[in-house]
């Protein structure tokens, strides 16, 4: 690869690495993992930028690569035993308004990672706020069944939430 398309790639990843640290705390708990993960994503989307052809926003390219190695990644540890640290799961109740916003949080977060891998991207993205037209081309499903999709999500994570 050239210099010049060497230092287009380094400025792509330096923009869009919010969208990659997020992958990666949705699909690893811990930060070791996640540094992992993200290193992995990078080397595939590097592997992959110089087939890259512009029919696509780059980031949906960039979405695709992505959730394709975390979930690949994740596939292959669901064959090996999990333990999960009790900090993690256990929510306290606080009367504090701001103790309660993070207890949400946590609860969203513990949630959506309860959901099936293509749902956990799906519902990833709709919290980033990318339009369905895109999470439809990222996923390669119609724009249609992302909306009925997504409703369903929203309701599993509902009763997930509030049992």
């Amino acid at each position: 690869m050239a210099n010049g398309e060497e230092q287009n790639f380094i400025n792509l990843i330096n923009e869009h690495q919010g969208l990659i640290h997020k992958i990666c705390f949705m699909y690893e708990h811990d930060q070791d993992a996640r540094n992992d993960l993200f290193q992995e994503i990078v080397l595939q989307l590097w592997r992959s930028f110089p087939s890259f052809r512009g029919e696509a926003k780059i980031t949906t390219w960039m979405y695709r690569i992505a959730l394709n190695t975390a979930i690949s990644g994740f596939r292959k540890q669901t064959r090996l035993v999990k333990t999960e640290d009790l900090q993690e799961v256990h929510m306290n109740i606080s009367d504090n308004w701001a103790d309660d916003r993070e207890e949400d949080f946590q609860k969203l977060q513990w949630a959506v990672r309860q959901l099936p891998e293509i749902e956990r991207a799906m519902i990833m993205m709709a919290l980033e706020e990318v339009p369905y037209d895109e999470i439809a081309e990222t996923i390669g499903i119609t724009q249609n069944n992302v909306r009925v999709r997504m409703n369903r999500i929203r309701e599993k994570l509902r009763k997930l939430m509030c049992p």
